[in-house]
């Protein structure tokens, strides 16, 4: 496949396509100067609090594309740019569960260029939904493992880009800082009675965010360490015990984080700890979370919350204090038929009491 910047509009009037790529840029520089950061909710957890830990989400669902990959987005799509593979007029296509391709459905629309997501069919209607309110259109197929061949073969029939989030994720964005999410958290806890966290807990799909975090806090030197809360059914969490690159898993029914396959993105190095989480236990976590904020939140960020409560847990039996961050990675709204709808859920994972009794004894001891 060939990049845009390869294609013979760019070759024959370079000044042109000069002038498109800086109002590309400034589009989504004046975008980004219209919006706000995220805030930084802190958890009322007595039960921790009096033992000198403090538990924080940032809540990333307040995003004008309402999830994390927000800032994905934005970065792929100035990487992209600045590297010369996107140009006026060119189809953009992505492999994505949802919540990316909603962001960068938004950023293409915002630069006037064609969109097209390639998903599972188990993707949520109200992403679905999203992509088509920003003008994308979506392309199925039957199993995750399919969404990498079909994109790039996509993009190729098209004669677009294939942004690949799975390889780009982890070098689109500045680590050093340049407003990205870790110095965003930083600034944010600069008051708070434990500023420097024990740890951060996050997520993996593509392995960006973890490496984000990861370097910056090495060159910072910040003693805070990087957990990866793995949903059951992904592979990352083998990969990180064995080192082998060729471990392939089932793949994650947590939708948006955990893959069937190692990403290039997922950098294990800059990982220290990973909690493995089963499925039912995210989704009784994200029905506590959700009752305990007053609002409802996603699947993933009930998996944040495991791994937070696992490490809190820990932190009191060792005596030790300290803060934990976390990431609300976005509104459990999109998720009203399927993970807040109990028949869904008790049809996709069967019985979750027993989970929901494990969370809320986590909760009250």
């Amino acid at each position: 496949m060939k990049k845009t910047g390869d294609n013979a509009a760019m070759k024959a009037a370079p000044s042109v396509c000069a002038r498109w790529l800086d109002s590309a840029i400034r589009r989504i520089e004046a975008d980004y100067q219209r919006s706000a950061d995220t805030h930084l909710i802190p958890l009322p957890l007595p039960q921790f609090a009096a033992h000198g830990i403090d538990l924080y989400l940032k809540d990333e669902s307040t995003h004008p594309t309402g999830s994390l990959k927000h800032r994905l987005a934005r970065s792929l799509f100035l990487y992209a740019l600045c590297n010369g593979w996107v140009g006026e007029g060119t189809t953009i296509v992505e492999a994505s569960s949802g919540s990316t391709a909603v962001s960068e459905a938004y950023f293409a629309r915002l630069l006037g260029l064609p969109f097209i997501a390639v998903m599972p069919r188990s993707t949520s209607p109200e992403k679905i939904a999203q992509i088509g309110f920003y003008g994308g259109r979506c392309h199925f197929v039957d199993h995750a493992a399919q969404v990498y061949a079909e994109a790039r073969a996509l993009a190729g029939r098209e004669g677009g880009h294939y942004m690949d989030q799975f390889t780009y994720a982890e070098r689109a964005t500045d680590w050093r800082g340049n407003n990205n999410i870790a110095e965003s958290m930083f600034q944010q806890m600069a008051r708070e009675r434990h500023p420097v966290p024990a740890w951060i807990v996050v997520g993996a799909g593509t392995g960006g965010t973890s490496a984000t975090i990861g370097r910056y806090l090495r060159y910072r030197c910040h003693d805070t360490r990087v957990c990866v809360a793995d949903p059951e059914g992904s592979v990352f969490a083998a990969y990180h015990a064995s080192g082998d690159a060729t471990l392939t898993a089932p793949g994650s029914r947590i939708e948006g984080i955990g893959r069937p396959r190692v990403e290039p993105s997922f950098i294990p190095s800059l990982v220290d700890r990973m909690i493995e989480v089963p499925n039912t236990d995210s989704v009784a976590a994200m029905h506590a979370l959700s009752t305990l904020l007053g609002r409802k939140v996603g699947p993933s960020t009930g998996t944040n919350f495991i791994g937070m409560l696992a490490l809190a847990a820990e932190m009191r039996a060792q005596g030790r204090q300290g803060s934990i961050l976390s990431l609300l990675c976005d509104a459990g709204e999109r998720y009203l038929p399927t993970y807040h709808d109990p028949d869904w859920v008790a049809r996709n994972f069967g019985d979750c009491s027993a989970a929901a009794q494990r969370v809320q004894d986590a909760l009250a001891a």
